[in-house]
């Protein structure tokens, strides 16, 4: 395959899970609302989704390197898009929490394969750097979720946002279909028997750098997991932002995050791994500790929010590809098992995040925040010691 074709590929495949949870998020508080839920089913929605994400990466890593990548793209791209449809017509807050939780187990697939064929067809050197293109063109579709699905919701309904999924689920499912081609150059015939899998990973899971890169993406995607799933209500309910205005701060943040991509392989071929993740920890951590400082100073306003996660997002544009891309890097052999548990973990991380966020949102800032202050000092913590220690360079 051309390498466009491949970064194009990556792009939409990794780009499924921002889309799938940012364009509905200006939808949310209208779409609890209207169904008559309350705030920890409508943060069901969100973790439920999460939870299923990572759990069915534990299956379809497996089945990718026995059977390859795209069987395994062209069956979870066909449920995702089944899920969708279902998603948006939903009559129930427990129908769509149903729904929503097929929609993660299916999109799982597509961006388990992902970090699994730039290790199929790259060193981990090289892998860093794809994966940041690829991930450069997540940060395009997530540009565009947030707004768009504000405009949906502002002129039709939360139905037509949900709808919106199965347009880009269709359209992924068809470029798969007609261009996508096989990556896994040896499949494991072994790889579905239980005993293989399990000494598989276990030889993963006492691997030192890919612990020390799995708690690096594990704190970094906590801590933007908790922004979006507390956001929309804290800048919507708290500060009075129209749905529109708030698809527009979601923007900003995902263009933010694109520098950073760019800004990640610029560091790469200066510093390499571990002095670029360590810069960027810095980053992380001073704009967790600006919100928390602020909020602890009583400066009630939206900037106090928005401008320190500007730093953060900005390095989540590094910590993303060099993390995702560190953990599957000493695996050649079982890329998708590797990036199996590497996903499995960041879900069941951010789904005890969203959990935590359900029972404690109180109508103000305060849980945002402190969420965001802890993630950022664990981000620092992986990055200055275990990817100091263990990463490659």
């Amino acid at each position: 395959m051309p390498p466009a074709l491949i970064v194009l590929c990556l792009a939409l495949l990794l780009g499924i899970q921002p889309i799938t949870t940012d364009l509905y998020l200006p939808a949310l508080p209208g779409l609890t609302q209207e169904l008559g839920a309350g705030m920890a089913q409508a943060q069901l929605t969100l973790t439920a989704l999460l939870l299923a994400f990572g759990i069915s990466q534990l299956f379809w890593g497996p089945l990718s390197d026995r059977y390859g990548r795209r069987p395994v793209l062209l069956a979870g791209m066909s449920a995702y898009v089944i899920a969708s449809v279902g998603s948006a017509f939903s009559p129930t807050m427990d129908q769509l929490i149903i729904w929503r939780t097929i929609q993660g187990a299916a999109m799982g697939a597509g961006v388990m394969c992902a970090r699994a064929i730039v290790r199929d067809l790259y060193s981990p050197i090289q892998g860093a750097s794809v994966m940041s293109k690829g991930l450069s063109g997540l940060g395009i579709i997530a540009c565009l979720s947030a707004p768009l699905g504000g405009l949906l919701t502002a002129l039709f309904s939360w139905h037509a946002a949900l709808l919106a999924l199965s347009v880009f689920g269709s359209s992924t499912l068809a470029l798969l279909a007609l261009r996508f081609e096989e990556t896994v150059q040896h499949k494991n015939p072994h790889a579905l028997r239980f005993a293989t899998l399990a000494q598989v990973w276990w030889d993963i899971v006492r691997n030192p750098t890919f612990l020390a890169f799995t708690a690096l993406t594990v704190t970094a995607y906590s801590c933007l997991f908790t922004f979006l799933a507390a956001s929309s209500f804290v800048l919507i309910r708290v500060y009075g932002f129209s749905t529109t205005q708030y698809g527009l701060v979601m923007f900003s943040n995902s263009l933010i995050y694109v520098l950073g991509t760019f800004l990640c392989r610029r560091l790469l071929l200066r510093f390499g791994v571990r002095r670029t993740v360590a810069l960027a920890a810095g980053l992380s951590l001073s704009g967790g500790t600006a919100m928390g400082l602020l909020a602890l100073l009583g400066v009630q306003q939206s900037w106090a929010i928005m401008v320190p996660f500007g730093l953060i997002i900005l390095a989540h544009g590094i910590h993303n590809p060099c993390g995702q891309s560190g953990a599957v890097g000493p695996f050649p052999q079982a890329a998708g098992a590797a990036s199996a548990l590497n996903g499995f973990i960041s879900m069941i991380s951010a789904f005890a995040t969203g959990q935590w966020l359900g029972t404690h949102m109180d109508g103000t800032a305060a849980p945002l925040v402190i969420g965001i202050w802890f993630w950022s000092a664990l981000i620092a913590l992986s990055a200055w010691t275990l990817v100091a220690r263990y990463g490659k360079h």
